[in-house]
This record gives C-alpha cells, structure tokens and sequence, in this order.
C-alpha cells in the first residue's frame, strides 16, 4: 500500500479506479485516504489492538483539511490504545443502510421468493444485532459471537450468515470497509446432518389410499400432491402452474429455480392433469381471486393426510426425493435425474448416490442368503 505525506494539493490529486485505492499517510502511522471507484475520498484510520484489527472513518476528504484530519485521527488511535472507544465520525454510515442498498441491488439477482426469505432473515436475525452499528467497525469477533447465539437455531443461522456476507461486500463496494475486510469470512457454518427423507412402496401406497379416500372433497389438493409425487417437481412450481403452461404433453415452466425447464410428464402425471377443470388461467386457482391457490390449504390438507397415512416424519418435500430415489433404483443415470429434477449441478444430484451403495448391499444381501440356501 503507497505511503506518503498527505497534503491537500496530494489528496486531491489522487485519481479513482476501478477498485478501491487506499494511501497511506507518511507522516502519522494508521492514518491515510481512500478513494473509491465512484470517486468518493474519506480519512481513515487502521491499528491493530489487543489482536484486533480497528478500521474507522474519520471524515469525509471534501469536508474537513488533511490537518484536521490528521488530528482527528491522532484523537482516535489514543483512544484506542488506552482501551477506549473512539468517537463515530458524524458521517460513517450505518448498518442498515449498506444492507437496504445490498438488497436493492440484488433485487435483480434473487428470484421474488429468495428475496423475500432473505429479507425474512434480515429483519429477524441480523438487524436485532447489527443495527445502528456504523459498518465499519463490525469486525470477525462480533460477528462470531452474533452467529454463536444463534447456536439455537443451527438453519436459521446458516442461512443468516451468507446474507450478512453480501452485506458486508456491498459496504467493500462502496468504499465503506477496506477490501477484503469481510468478518464472515471464514467463519464454520453450523454441521447439520443431512436429512434425505424417501418414501418406501409401502408408504407410497399407503399415502395413495388416503389420497383416494379425500379426492371427492379435496380435488385440487389431492391433484397437487400427485403432481409432486409424479414429476419430483418443487411445491411452488406446481402451485403456480398455468394452463398455458401445459402443452404437447408437457410442462414448461416459466421460472423454477435454476431457470426455465421442460417437466417431461407420464401418462399418469398427465391423466392427473386432464382430470381438473379449467377455470381461468391458473391450474390450481385460488377460491376468490384470480392468483394461484394459497400453500397454507396444501399445507393444512399435507399435515391431515400424512397423519392418517402414518407419515408425520414426511415432509412435502421428501417427495421429490422419492422421485430421485425411485428414479435411481429403476437404473437412470445422475445426469438422467438431473434433468428430470431440474438441477442445474450435477453435485445437488449427487447426494442420493448413497442411496445406489444400499441398494448393492441390499443385492449382495439377497445373493448371500440365495448362495446359503443352496
């Protein structure tokens, strides 16, 4: 990093580019000027403390001399080296305005429901925390003792922390944090056991007679889980399914999560399919509005049917992992179910290739018992 005497006529001088430029200043140790790429120039002051790296901004460059900066920033690392804490600049911004302008510029990026989970986890795991905090002076220690007291709750944290990591790399983009100061950076995520939950013959029919015995009052329900249990298709693919969307004998939907795909459909999927009334655009209609029906009756008539099928365990996404389990076991290939699940890598298929190492064991099993038997 370049090192000289600041000096007005100097700092002026300075040029942005495409990447944040920092000097430093020859003449008071931890004190310099940095300039972003839009052009912006602030005083900074960075030491190390008791093992702990301390970045603060001191000013803004077109407000304030590089005199009165310099003493500013004299101020603040005594402060520091006595154990104090150093006055925020009046100008430092805070927390939640580098996240709003994290989200606004991902709003482009994220798919509507990732926005609105991520934004879920904004308000109710992160700002708790980090409001009011100016950005710059979040380090890694603060960071691990916030994802420490989410111990609690092991999936909400995980899935906390990328957010505050794209947060924390906006405010790198603007100048706001030196680069490559992000705290989550190489913070453990929490270990969880992995939970591929998949459906025996058994149960898959014990879950299609129940199925049967509440077609009559729950069709569009029971059509809906069918449809998941048929293609190995997402919960909110189905439900927001259009009838334009349903032709040559498959579906094209219009905006799963890796993208546009073809569902290629069965004959019983698409015996389902020819089965339900068209009223108006939607497949599955909402009773009093032209939008797609509401999750929370799928939700509700899931919770009931699995019960009286002696499923409580079964998530409604764990039929989609029948799929791939069922798949696998009739010979398909990774690449194969890839594609019939909509995976854009080949690693997400290759989760259930456990499930092909028990179906040998299960072979050599019955080998092993036929050879005995001999």
């Amino acid at each position: 990093m370049p090192r000289t005497t600041l000096t007005e006529t100097r700092v002026k001088a300075l040029k942005s580019g495409k990447s944040v430029r920092e000097v430093r200043d020859g003449k008071l140790r931890g004190f310099g000027v940095r300039v972003s790429p839009s052009g912006r120039k602030q005083f900074f002051i960075h030491c190390q403390h008791r093992g702990e790296r301390i970045w603060k901004i001191v000013g803004e460059a077109g407000s304030m001399s590089v005199m009165d900066a310099r003493a500013s920033a004299a101020g603040m690392l005594a402060a520091i080296r006595r154990g104090e804490e150093a006055a925020h600049a009046p100008g430092e911004t805070l927390f939640e305005a580098v996240a709003e302008a994290a989200f606004q510029r991902h709003e482009r990026l994220w798919k509507p429901g990732t926005l609105y989970v991520n934004r879920n986890y904004l308000r109710n795991k992160i700002m708790p925390h980090f409001s009011g905090r100016p950005v710059a002076d979040i380090d890694r220690q603060e960071v691990r003792n916030w994802f420490a007291r989410l111990r609690a709750t092991p999936v909400a944290a995980d899935r906390s922390m990328p957010i505050l990591s794209v947060i924390m790399r906006e405010a790198e983009r603007m100048g706001m944090r030196p680069e490559g100061s992000n705290p989550c950076r190489g913070i453990k995520r929490y270990r969880r056991k992995g939970r591929e939950r998949f459906l025996s013959d058994e149960e898959i029919r014990r879950l299609s007679a129940r199925l049967s015995a509440h077609e009559v009052r729950w069709p569009q329900q029971v059509a809906i889980i069918r449809l998941l249990l048929l293609t190995g298709c997402r919960k909110s693919e189905v439900l927001t399914l259009q009838w334009s969307d349903y032709r040559d004998g498959h579906l094209f939907l219009r905006d799963s999560k890796s993208g546009p795909r073809t569902v290629w459909l069965s004959d019983p999927a698409r015996t389902v399919l020819d089965g339900l009334a068209p009223k108006g655009r939607w497949i599955f209609p909402a009773s009093r509005a032209d939008r797609p029906g509401s999750a929370f009756w799928l939700d509700y008539f899931w919770h009931r049917v699995r019960a009286e099928a002696e499923l409580e365990d079964v998530h409604l996404h764990d039929l989609r992992h029948t799929v791939a389990s069922l798949a696998l076991r009739q010979g398909e290939t990774v690449l194969a179910i890839g594609r019939l699940l909509g995976h854009r890598r080949a690693e997400t298929t290759l989760k259930y290739i456990h499930l092909a190492d028990a179906m040998v064991q299960d072979a050599a099993e019955t080998v092993g018992a036929v050879l005995e038997g001999e």
